[in-house]
């Protein structure tokens, strides 16, 4: 082991619980599930705190993001077939990007974190599934749109593109 100092570790542990529990509450949008999917995740996965805590964190995130698609999969088993390519106009919003909606990314974290976070959540839980869960990853988890399709392809056991999530991204937006 080293002379590794790991009297931060359980700081960092239980924020990384603290977060892991938000993100699952934001997708599955049940406390209850949210907080047994952190648990699930928990349980699975080694946070050490003196290793590496980026990539333990990575790992952790996409354990639960395969445990909450699988989670409203379950609730819904249609929800995440990956929608057919668009072919008509393309909207309003061009960009898949947050501030094509005029949100910026402090904007978006300001409100999860604000007594008011109750506004953003409530608007999470009227989006279908698969729109809550790319917007979660992109916005939230600030995953680009083929690393949020190689997630979704393998928590789904579907085959979702880069275009498929984008498109995903800007009808949540």
């Amino acid at each position: 082991m080293g002379d590794c100092d790991c009297t931060g570790g359980q700081v960092t542990a239980q924020d990384a619980v603290a977060e892991l529990y938000q993100l699952a509450a934001l997708m599955l949008g049940d406390p209850r599930q949210a907080a047994e999917a952190a648990e699930a995740t928990v349980t699975r996965i080694s946070i050490d705190p003196c290793a590496d805590a980026k990539a333990s964190m990575n790992e952790a995130r996409e354990h639960l993001v395969k445990v909450a698609v699988a989670r409203l999969s379950a609730r819904e088993p249609k929800a995440f077939d990956p929608p057919a390519s668009a072919s008509g106009p393309a909207g309003c919003i061009e960009e898949d990007d947050l501030a094509a909606a005029g949100v910026s990314a402090s904007e978006l974290a300001r409100l999860l974190h604000d007594p008011g976070r109750g506004v953003l959540r409530d608007w999470l839980n009227k989006l279908p599934a698969a729109q809550r869960a790319v917007f979660v990853l992109r916005a939230m988890m600030g995953w680009d749109n083929a690393t949020a399709a190689v997630m979704l392809s393998e928590a789904a056991a579907r085959h979702w593109q880069a275009e498929q999530v984008s498109e995903l991204f800007r009808q949540a937006l």
